[in-house]
Formats: C-alpha cells, sequence, structure tokens
C-alpha cells in the first residue's frame, strides 16, 4: 500500500467529533474513494488516531453538520482529506443497522468517487495516523461495517460502469483498446475475450481511431484512438447497455 501525505483536518467516525456543536449527532458521511494507477484498481484507506477505532482502518468518513445538505459534507470531507474539488461523486444510500457502531446509534449516508492517483496530490487529515491506497484485493478488516459500505461501493461502481462511461477519463488522452480493456477488466474483476470487447466498443462509436501507433514499445505497436467528446457527452447523459 502506499503511503499518503498528511496535512488538514476532517473529523472520523469514533472520534470526538460529537462534541462538535456544528455537528449533527448520529448522522455521518462516508465516502469511498477508488483510485487507479497502472492498471490497478485501489481503494484509499485511512487509520484513525483517536477515539474507540483508534489503531483501526477505515475508509474516509466525517460528521454531517448542522448547516450543510450531505451533498455539500460529502464534497467538503473529500476536500479536507484530498484536496479534490468538485469532482464526481456519487450518493449510494443509507447505512442505518442499529449495530453498525458499538455504543452509540448512528446513521450513515455513503458516497463514492473514482479518481486517477497520479493527477492528484492526496493529503490527509491529523485526526488519522496515516492514509494508504490499498489494492481492491489485498483490504484488511475495517471497522464498523465499512467493508459492507467498500462491497456495496464496488458493486455500484461495476453497475454504472456498463451504463455510463464513468472512469473513462483515467486514461490517457490517446490509447489502444488493449489500454481500454485492461480498464473495464480492473474495475469489473473479470477476465474479457478480447475479440468481444473490441467488436462492442467499436459498435458503440465512442471511439476516434487515430493515424497513429504506439512509440518506443518493445512489441507490435497497436492502433491509438481517443473519445469522441460528443458522443461521450450523451452517452453519459442518456447511459448506454455496456454487457459483456
Amino acid at each position: 500500500m502506499a503511503t499518503v501525505s498528511s496535512t488538514k483536518t476532517s473529523k472520523t467516525e469514533g472520534t470526538s467529533a460529537l462534541n462538535n456543536a456544528t455537528a449533527i449527532d448520529g448522522i455521518s458521511i462516508d465516502c469511498v474513494i477508488f483510485g487507479f494507477k497502472k492498471e490497478s484498481l485501489e481503494v484509499l484507506l485511512v487509520q484513525h488516531a483517536g477515539g474507540e477505532s483508534e489503531g483501526s482502518w477505515g475508509v474516509l468518513g466525517g460528521w454531517l453538520k448542522r448547516e450543510e445538505s450531505a451533498d455539500d459534507a460529502a464534497q467538503r470531507i473529500l476536500y479536507e482529506l484530498t484536496s479534490l474539488d468538485n469532482i464526481y461523486l456519487e450518493q449510494l444510500k443509507a447505512f442505518t443497522n442499529p449495530a453498525r457502531v458499538h455504543d452509540r446509534r448512528i446513521v450513515t449516508i455513503g458516497y463514492y468517487t473514482l479518481v486517477n492517483q497520479e493527477d492528484y496530490d492526496v493529503k490527509a487529515s491529523l485526526d488519522v495516523r496515516e492514509a494508504k491506497w490499498c489494492r481492491i484485493n489485498e483490504v484488511p478488516n475495517l471497522i464498523f461495517d465499512h467493508n459492507e459500505i467498500l462491497d456495496f461501493s464496488l458493486m455500484q461502481l461495476r453497475n454504472r460502469v456498463r451504463q455510463a462511461p464513468i472512469g473513462f477519463n483515467l486514461l490517457p488522452e490517446k490509447f489502444t483498446l488493449l489500454q481500454l480493456m485492461h480498464l473495464y477488466e480492473e474495475i469489473l474483476g473479470i477476465e474479457l475475450d478480447k475479440s468481444n470487447f473490441r467488436r462492442k466498443i467499436l459498435h458503440m462509436k465512442l471511439l476516434l481511431a487515430l493515424d497513429e501507433k504506439q512509440q518506443d514499445v518493445s512489441h507490435r505497436a497497436a492502433k491509438l484512438y481517443k473519445f469522441d467528446a460528443e458522443i461521450y457527452k450523451k452517452l453519459t447523459e442518456k447511459g448506454f447497455n455496456f454487457e459483456f
């Protein structure tokens, strides 16, 4: 797991944040931050520095303030941890199991996002000991019900990628069909048939074939493509059914 630098301040479940007069007692926000780096899907985890969850790992969480909506709180919490502002965030659902936190009744509203790790300098808060990117298949046991929240987020991400071209911006401007297929394989957690994938993706008319090939590769250079901006926008708004 890759360590992330620590700077700003963010409150997490199980800390003294409930003493904050602006926080709403019993309502929290949990954000699952998926990262994509070198064809690897990872999730950002934080190790809590205080409270009943001290020393334990979880996804990024914070308290909903009285003066803000849940969406605004998710954006604020994400910014406090990562310095990312106004990026794609999708609300999942409310997690309401009475036993999700041991000694108090807390309902949390889950969100998720997908970022390119190489594009941003992620900064963890002072209320966590450490923040790390962890491969999806190496996630440890997390605090409270955070494994459940992560699993639900991953399921939602996999459903969304079949319906809209989210995550495609993680690729370079010019890419090969194999690179695009590897992105789908990593997110979906499956191995795809190369010829079937090629046929389906080209049938969508989403890609523009370039009169260029890969440079400086040891294998046979593959043809390069880029996204058609207008088709990309339409598919993002209207959605599509990309079953394999």
